[in-house]
């Protein structure tokens, strides 16, 4: 064993490790490279670890472990836990490392000395630190709870009776170390982000610290985590209740069952109702409010607008007092402001994951295809935080599985589109002619000019919707400027490609170089608008039919296409439509289907996104999962449920004896519990 200098581990530490150099920076990731190259975690630091002994810069430096040594790997989880008890303050930067670190330790939960350690940071203990009411209404929704809470203090008790040493939970590390962790995010937002100087450039606004945003950026990330996973989740819920997406998920947080719609409508007319039992009887200025129908209280303005006639004492009064949802000891109940904001969180609707799909366009648009937060243009390089959901080893329910895979996939797709934009775009050299309209000089083998666009029909909206049930229009264009084999792929358009529509409006005089950098990506495009369409049908100059496989016309009747112009019926996505009509009324948004000059189409063999997000969407809607061909035989799927008792029935309900593929399965709300689950999650 080489010889060991504690001051050499710290100098280390200081120099490349501690973010000291560049202030808003985590670790810079090449230093720590080159110190795993050079083994200097395995052959200086592990084996000169003491879990007793070690120093501040010793235990900061050695994030990254392996575990051949188990029990000296459990003692430096706990050391690692006990940082933040020093009386060292840690940096921006150190925070910083610490919270990416704890995020890796709650993705590692497979691993048992991982999971032995850092699950008790998630126990029923921690629910000690929850405010009194808050405490009582969790028990009272899960009173199985009841009888295990009182084993837990009773056992605890009497191991501190025989050490001598007085009960007290909340003196425990892991009781209040994720609380400890949320004050801490919230006294670093309130204070750090915004430093007192301001900057000439922004107008006088004041400078934002980068190092606390990407504190703040990684400590939501670490929350999401805790939410997101079920042996996490169970207890750490109430304790973290302000984090919406994961806070609001669809699912018993004990048992794992998932929730449909109609059982969290039922809990919310039911916490509505409570809410106006007692504001009735003891609040009387809220008696308009009490006596209002619960489809009134849905909004978040409504309800704002109802409660603020309380004086900011009677706010305090009915959060903390008659509701018990905040201590009175909470600092942050001095705010009129966030008691509002509780107020509102308890009591308004909230739309549903699937609600949220459903309304959701399938296709990007140019707001989403250039918005950096979500669809970044650079390579990652693993220093700051990505707003994008994992894909782990642990899901709350299928419905959450779906929802990542939807999510991401959607990302991914509009990431190529918006390349295959910039590549098609700049081939058409748009200008603008004397009349100040939009032309185009040259050609590009994926867009054509439009020559005309028109809305064809908007149908109703079908009964519980508001989007309409189809929106379809005619697009007409010319394969005259193309070669033949180009003209070849435009005739080759059937149903179901997916195509887009462009509004390009370049600026006036060419753009310098220096003028150009200035600008974003559709500013230098002249891009103003993006929407997506799927192709119904495709008529040649004289109207007939091109490209038909739904047997309108026969074989020996097809005729080569007629003339140049093409017109291409397409199907928009009803979803953007309302949208885009609701700010055209509402806002005064320009007419984006008035300006469409560009039909862009991409390879067919990278354009099925739609047809992925379709399927997803539709498995997210419906509780019985099409398998197709998966299985080929009855045989085959009874042996693929080993733990289930798998019941054939056809359509009408009845038995079958003899059952054939394709099978559609349809699975219990509450899954049998499997010896595979991670630790933790059966507990």
């Amino acid at each position: 064993m080489k010889p060991y200098y504690p001051d050499l581990v710290k100098e280390i530490y200081e120099s490349e490790l501690s973010g000291k150099q560049g202030h808003h920076k985590t670790v810079f990731l090449h230093r720590v490279s080159t110190l795993e190259v050079s083994r200097y975690l395995e052959y200086y630091l592990w084996p000169n670890f003491d879990p007793d002994s070690a120093s501040f810069e010793h235990v900061m430096t050695a994030w990254v472990c392996f575990s051949d040594n188990k029990d000296l790997f459990k003692a430096f989880l706990e050391r690692v836990l006990r940082l933040k008890k020093q009386a060292r303050t840690l940096s921006i930067a150190e925070n910083t490392n610490y919270l990416l670190f704890m995020i890796n330790l709650f993705q590692s939960l497979e691993d048992d000395i991982v999971s032995q350690t850092v699950l008790k940071l998630a126990s029923l203990r921690v629910w000690s630190c929850l405010s009194p009411g808050r405490f009582q209404m969790e028990m009272c929704l899960n009173p199985n709870l009841i009888k295990k809470w009182k084993k837990m203090i009773k056992k605890e008790s009497k191991v501190a009776e025989k050490r001598g040493e007085p009960f007290d939970l909340l003196s425990k590390l892991e009781v209040k170390f994720v609380k400890n962790l949320i004050e801490e995010f919230l006294e670093i937002l309130d204070s750090q982000v915004f430093s007192d100087h301001e900057d000439s450039q922004l107008g006088g606004l004041k400078q934002v610290d980068n190092g606390c945003v990407l504190y703040c950026e990684r400590f939501m990330e670490f929350l999401m985590d805790l939410l997101s996973q079920l042996p996490t989740r169970r207890f750490l819920r109430p304790v973290v209740a302000d984090v919406a997406l994961y806070e609001g998920f669809e699912i018993n947080d004990h048992t794992g069952k998932q929730l449909s719609d109609d059982n969290v409508l039922v809990a919310h007319y039911s916490r509505v109702k409570t809410f106006q039992l007692l504001t009735f009887e003891k609040v009387p200025k809220l008696n308009e409010l009490a006596l209002s129908d619960v489809g009134s209280m849905h909004r978040r303005s409504d309800l704002s607008k109802e409660l603020s006639v309380l004086s900011p004492e009677e706010l305090k009064d009915l959060v903390c007092d008659k509701l018990k949802l905040v201590s009175e000891k909470d600092s942050w109940t001095e705010r009129v402001d966030f008691l509002l904001e509780v107020m509102v969180s308890f009591l308004e609707k909230r739309q549903s994951q699937k609600e949220a799909i459903n309304a959701l366009p399938l296709y990007p648009n140019e707001q989403i295809m250039w918005d950096e937060s979500l669809v970044p243009s650079v390579n990652y390089s693993g220093e700051g935080c990505q707003a994008l959901p994992k894909l782990n080893l642990q899901f709350l329910t299928l419905h959450d599985y779906l929802l990542r895979n939807f999510n991401l996939f959607r990302l991914e797709s509009t990431y190529e589109i918006r390349e295959d934009i910039q590549e098609a775009i700049p081939h058409l050299l748009a200008y603008i002619n004397i009349e100040g309209e939009t032309a185009f000089r040259g050609w590009s083998r994926m867009g054509v000019p439009i020559k005309e666009f028109k809305i064809k029909e908007v149908k109703q909206p079908n009964i519980g919707e508001v989007k309409p049930a189809a929106v379809t229009a005619d697009v007409t264009f010319s394969i005259s400027i193309h070669n033949a084999q180009v003209r070849s792929e435009w005739n080759s358009l059937k149903e179901h490609d997916v195509l887009f529509l462009l509004s390009i409006r370049p600026s006036f005089e060419p753009l310098s170089s220096e003028e150009a950098a200035k600008l974003t990506v559709p500013e230098r495009l002249g891009l103003q608008f993006v929407r997506g369409c799927e192709v119904i049908e495709i008529r040649d100059e004289e109207g007939g039919l091109m490209n038909d496989f739904t047997g309108r016309i026969k074989r020996d009747e097809w005729k080569p296409p007629k003339g140049e112009l093409r017109t291409v019926t397409v199907a928009l996505d009803t979803a953007q439509y309302f949208m885009d009509v609701n700010d055209i009324a509402e806002k005064g948004a320009d007419d984006v289907y008035g300006k469409f000059n560009i039909l862009l189409r991409r390879k067919p063999k990278e354009n099925n996104f739609k047809a992925i997000l379709e399927s997803i969407r539709d498995l997210m809607n419906e509780s019985l999962l099409d398998f197709k061909d998966t299985f080929v035989d009855a045989d085959h799927l009874t042996r693929s449920f080993p733990d289930y008792q798998v019941c054939f029935t056809g359509p009408d309900g009845t038995g079958i004896s003899n059952p054939e593929p394709p099978f559609r399965l349809k699975f219990p709300m509450a899954m049998k519990s499997s010896s595979l689950v991670l630790p933790g999650t059966a507990k």
